[in-house]
Order: C-alpha cells, then sequence, then structure tokens
C-alpha cells in the first residue's frame, strides 16, 4: 500500500467519517446497509485518489457518497426478466411506498421548500424558472430583463446555497440573502448586466 496515500486518506477523509455516517443515515433508508454504503463511498474515494487526488476532498467525498446511493437506487430498480418468471405479479397498479419513505420524503421535501424561500428572490425567481418550470436559459432572461450569464450565475448559486442548506459546508442561506441584496441593489432588478 502506498503511505503517503493512506496518509493523505486518514488526514483529508476519514476525518469526516461522522459527517458522512450522519449524512447516510438522513438519507439512505435502509439501516441494515448503512455500514457497508460507507465502506464502499471510501473504497471509491481511496481508488479515485490512487489516480489523482481531489482538490476539494471533503466535496469530493460527499459527492461520492450521492452518487453510490443514486447508483443504488438505479440498480434496485432494475429486474431481472430471469429472476421473475410470472409476469402477472408484476401487473400492480399501486407503488406501495412504506410509512418511513413517505415520512422522509416529506421532510426532504420540508427541508427543500424552506432552503428554497430563503433564497435570495431574483436567484429564487431564476431556479424556479429554470429548475422547476424548464424554461430555457435565453427564456429566462428575457423574461426578467437580464443576460444568460446572470441567469448561469443566478442558477449555480441558488443550487450552491440549497446544497450548503442541505449539507451544512458553508455560509447559512440567510446570511447569503443579504449578501446577495447588496450585489443585486448594486446592479439594478430591471437592467441587463454585462457580466
Amino acid at each position: 500500500m502506498n503511505e503517503s496515500l493512506d496518509a493523505w486518506f486518514a488526514r483529508e477523509i476519514l476525518v469526516h467519517e461522522q459527517a458522512l455516517a450522519y449524512f447516510l443515515r438522513r438519507c439512505w433508508p435502509h439501516r441494515d446497509e448503512l455500514h457497508d454504503l460507507r465502506q464502499e463511498v471510501y473504497v471509491r474515494v481511496y481508488e479515485a485518489a490512487g489516480k489523482a487526488l481531489p482538490t476539494m476532498p471533503k466535496s469530493f467525498l460527499f459527492a461520492t457518497a450521492r452518487h453510490l446511493m443514486a447508483d443504488r437506487v438505479r440498480r434496485s430498480r432494475v429486474v431481472s426478466i430471469e429472476a421473475v418468471g410470472d409476469f402477472e405479479s408484476l401487473n400492480v397498479l399501486i407503488d406501495e411506498v412504506t410509512p418511513e419513505r413517505w415520512s422522509s420524503g416529506r421532510q426532504i421535501l420540508k427541508r427543500l421548500a424552506e432552503a428554497f424561500d430563503r433564497l435570495p428572490d431574483r436567484c429564487r425567481e431564476v431556479v424556479w424558472l429554470r429548475r422547476v418550470e424548464e424554461l430555457p436559459q435565453k427564456e429566462v432572461a428575457m423574461r426578467l430583463g437580464i443576460s444568460e450569464k446572470t441567469v448561469e450565475k443566478h442558477v449555480a448559486k441558488g443550487v450552491r446555497l440549497l446544497a450548503e442548506h442541505f449539507y451544512g459546508d458553508g455560509v447559512p442561506v440567510a446570511d447569503a440573502r443579504n449578501g446577495a441584496a447588496q450585489a443585486e441593489n448594486g446592479n439594478g432588478h430591471g437592467q441587463q448586466q454585462t457580466d
């Protein structure tokens, strides 16, 4: 084993073990899989770091965890034709959702709504139009009287602030709102920016 890689891993990754465990407990519904999931995250991070050390290890760690959970969800939805056999049993009209998953989903949705409400006004408006209404960037820019580059910046900022609210890695969303309001006042609401 590479001793310098091991030292890097202990110094940059394992120090976040408690935060990672909390994150996985909060996001992954199957408690009995948490230990294995955490170990698989560590394996993926270690293998990737063996090729090239990430510049932002903590962010890389949590991104790896999110990707791993997404991979597992995708794999769980794939049904092998050989394993099924009886296609009549698949003729189900209602997707059964456990009370735990329903409650967890409601809590996540509530947290997302709270974080979304805390976004700066213009940022919230842009994120809503781009991500919820799925309007093209050019149309959002024309509708709001801002440049397309400003639309990009607001979307990036909104996503970052929402992530910070969920994962607690940075400035609270409410604090960022004050700074954004000051920046917004300097640009004017109805004027097109030339960033």
